[in-house]
This record gives C-alpha cells, sequence and structure tokens, in this order.
C-alpha cells in the first residue's frame, strides 16, 4: 500500500500510477488531542487499520494525482534519526575534502535532524547565507517507525517499520555540528508517498538515484550501505525509545554535491516512486 498526505492534511492511498483515494473519513474518530494524533496513531495501529483503510480505498472515487498537493508523508515526528558514514564510496569521496582524516567519518554512528526541516514535494529548499562553504544534496533511503520501542533486538528489528519513503539530506558541510549543518528550515525534503514494508519487500535490494538539472549525480542499490536497517534499529533503539511516526534515513551514497539557486533536484527510488523539490537562496 502506498499512503500519501494530501491537501490540508488528509490520508489518501494510491490507486494505481496516477490517482488516489481520499480514506480519511476511514480513520477512527480520535481523541485528536494534538495536531499528529491522527497520524501517530495510524502508525501505532496500522495492522488493525489497515483492512478498514484498504476497503475505502477500494470503493472510493479516485482523484487524479495531478488536481492534489501531495505533502510529505510524516506528520510531526518527534525525531528524525539520521545514519552517518554509511555508504563506503561516500565516505571516501568525502575523506579529506570535507572532513578530517580520523573522524567520525570511518565509523557508523547516528545523529538528528529538525523535524521542522521537512518538506514535501514540490517543495522548494531554501538556501541560506553561509559564506564560502558548500551545501550539498544527498539522496537517502528512509523509513518510518511503526510500533516504536527501546532495546530492539536485531531479529526482531524490521516488525517495527512501517514502510520507506526518499529522503534528501540537504547538508552545509564543514566545520560545526552535524545536527545544526542539516537542520536549517527546508533541508529535509521527503515523498512523495510512504510505501508499507511488506510492498518493498527487501529494503536492501533498491536503486536509488538523483538528478540535479538533468545531470545524473546518484545512482547506487541500498543493498551497498554498510550498516544495515535491522542494526540501525537495535542500535539507535539502545540509545533513545523509537516512538510511532519517527523517520530514520539510511545514509548517504556517493555522488553527493553542490546545489545552488535555481537548480532543480529530481530523486528517485526503485518502489517508491520520483520526487521534484527546487531550489532557491534566502531573500528571494
Amino acid at each position: 500500500m502506498k499512503l500519501a498526505i494530501f491537501n490540508e492534511l488528509r490520508l489518501g492511498v494510491l490507486r494505481g500510477d496516477d490517482a488516489l483515494v481520499d480514506v480519511t473519513a476511514a480513520l477512527p474518530q480520535w481523541d485528536n488531542g494534538y495536531a499528529a494524533n491522527w497520524w501517530l496513531r495510524l502508525c501505532h495501529d496500522f495492522a488493525e487499520l489497515r483492512p478498514r483503510l484498504e476497503r475505502a480505498a477500494a470503493e472510493g472515487q479516485p482523484v487524479p494525482l495531478s488536481q492534489v498537493r501531495l505533502r510529505a508523508p510524516v506528520l510531526y515526528p518527534s525525531k528524525i534519526i539520521a545514519a552517518a558514514s554509511n555508504y563506503g564510496a561516500h565516505r571516501e569521496e568525502m575523506r579529506g575534502r570535507f572532513t578530517p582524516a580520523g573522524s567520525w567519518l570511518g565509523e557508523f554512528d547516528v545523529f538528528l535532524k529538525a523535524p521542522s526541516s521537512i518538506i514535501g514535494p514540490g517543495d522548494t529548499i531554501v538556501l541560506p547565507e553561509v559564506g564560502d562553504r558548500e551545501i550539498h544534496h544527498e539522496s537517502e533511503l528512509a523509513f518510518v517507525i511503526g510500533r516504536g520501542g527501546k532495546d530492539i533486538p536485531v531479529e526482531r528489528a524490521l516488525d517495527h517499520v512501517l514502510g520507506y519513503t526518499i529522503l534528501i539530506d540537504v547538508t552545509v558541510r564543514g566545520a560545526g555540528d552535524r545536527s545544526r549543518r542539516k537542520s536549517y528550515d527546508t533541508f529535509t525534503p521527503i515523498g512523495p508517498y510512504l510505501v508499507t514494508a511488506d510492498e518493498i519487500g527487501d529494503p536492501h535490494a533498491l536503486r536509488i538515484e538523483l538528478w540535479v538539472n538533468d545531470q545524473k549525480r546518484q545512482d547506487v542499490n541500498s543493498g551497498e550501505m554498510l550498516t544495515k536497517i535491522p542494526e540501525m534499529i537495535a542500535y539507535a533503539s539502545q540509545v533513545m525509545t523509537l516512538c510511532p511516526g519517527d523517520v530514520f534515513t539510511t545514509g548517504s551514497p556517493a555522488g553527493v554535491g553542490q546545489i545552488h539557486d535555481g537548480d532543480t533536484l529530481v530523486t528517485q527510488i526503485s518502489k517508491i516512486g520520483r520526487m521534484t523539490n527546487h531550489v532557491k537562496a534566502g531573500g528571494r
């Protein structure tokens, strides 16, 4: 199942390649104590809710995607967890250029990005003024936590994944705290859909591609990631409780590069879809 959030934060299910059905009415009438309540509850209770969503998607009237505005397929996650240094070729392209030898680059770890940096398909990445520093794209496979947990064992880790999506980890290169350099507003495009784990199958067999102005920059298979998704989940959950709706992104493959005012980025991951974002300089 491909889930979408669209228009005024309504829930849709994709019908074919070019239409969706509004299934918002199939959600339970939960006590909406805070803005993200329905989405986080959906993530937690998806297995129980799936039959009614499937029924609503089969019976509803499809609407062409051209007539809706897709939003990021996540709502107010408690955190965005990001894997660092998770593709060997990316380590090598960064070594000595932006990262001193002997630094964190040679070891897998995780860091946090601000949820306020999230934007959706078609939205614009706004470049801050950072002097002579470069701002780069990083196209990544990301996943969303369904049922959360703490100290999750590797062998049960994938049971906690609701689905997969595309994420661009926009980054200011250079010294300084990594979370800050990656958390400017608009620095986390996510979309276009959240594809449930059963439809993806093996998340380590997906092709990740990114183009800037029709020039291909990144092209890799997710199987090349050094630390696999079950190990990521187990590692991070030893440190922090993973909550329903949390976003976890799996690290950038090689081919990262600078983005500029006026650029158009197109990111594609097999079985998920394609997302377009535009770039502009701040203040324009």
